[in-house]
């Protein structure tokens, strides 16, 4: 069953979440052969369409949250939709490019992986990615690793912790796979981190079973160990690339 954790938090999650680095791009994009049409599936509030629309003739972008679509930036050979991972109505043999990005753990891999050799053109790219736990720094990260592993644990979705071993569990069988791993480093606010905590499918959760807002739970803390002004917060990226033969 397709499981949508975002809609609830849609504006925010568009806020507040990162995107990624051009650096991530600049790698992938030499591997794909066609330049005509890319699909990215879970586009959330359309971050990966996007960039993809400055490259390729037309970009499909879907997603199972009509909120996260509602959140999304237009552009001319850009298409949104509402469509499961599993099950889209586009033609066969459709696409040079198939990206995912922090979803695949939310699909039926297996379904899902069909569905990209329906639609996929002989020679397409297929690529998913993901990020980790944020790293702030040595004051900082062990409370948000007692925050993210045992205050939120129950609360997080089994999906969730293939992040964790970069979809290790996850098949992937395509040719010739390749995987790369990159960084994002923004300056952030105490107050700017703290809502991007309340973007987490667990704290959402949290909320919803227990009425109540569970980052207030560290929030005195990290402001105290966070002090006036920014700090530099990482985020690390791992993505893997496969050729759909």
């Amino acid at each position: 069953m397709a499981l949508d954790r975002f809609s609830a938090q849609a504006a925010d999650y568009a806020r507040y979440r990162i995107d990624y680095p051009a650096a991530l791009y600049d790698w992938l994009l030499p591997q794909v052969i066609g330049r005509e049409r890319a699909w990215d599936c879970a586009t959330g509030n359309g971050q990966v369409a996007v960039v993809l629309a400055d490259h390729f003739v037309r970009v499909d972008a879907t997603d199972l949250s009509e909120k996260q679509l509602a959140q999304a930036t237009p552009r001319t050979n850009l298409h949104y939709q509402t469509a499961r991972a599993e099950q889209t109505l586009f033609p066969n043999q459709r696409f040079d490019l198939i990206t995912v990005a922090q979803a695949v753990h939310w699909f039926d891999a297996t379904a899902y992986h069909a569905e990209v050799r329906r639609v996929a053109r002989s020679g397409a790219v297929l690529a998913e990615w993901g990020y980790g736990l944020v790293q702030i720094s040595p004051e900082v990260d062990p409370l948000i690793r007692h925050f993210h592993d045992v205050i939120m644990g129950p609360y997080w979705d089994a999906n969730r912790w293939h992040i964790d071993d970069e979809y290790a569990r996850i098949p992937f069988p395509f040719a010739g796979v390749q995987r790369a791993r990159f960084s994002v480093q923004r300056q952030w606010s105490a107050e700017w981190f703290l809502q991007y905590l309340r973007t987490w499918s667990s704290v959402v959760k949290y909320q919803n079973e227990r009425g109540e807002d569970a980052v207030d739970l560290i929030a005195a803390e990290v402001m105290e160990l966070w002090g006036p002004g920014e700090r530099e917060v990482v985020f690390p990226v791992f993505v893997r690339v496969g050729r759909v033969d």
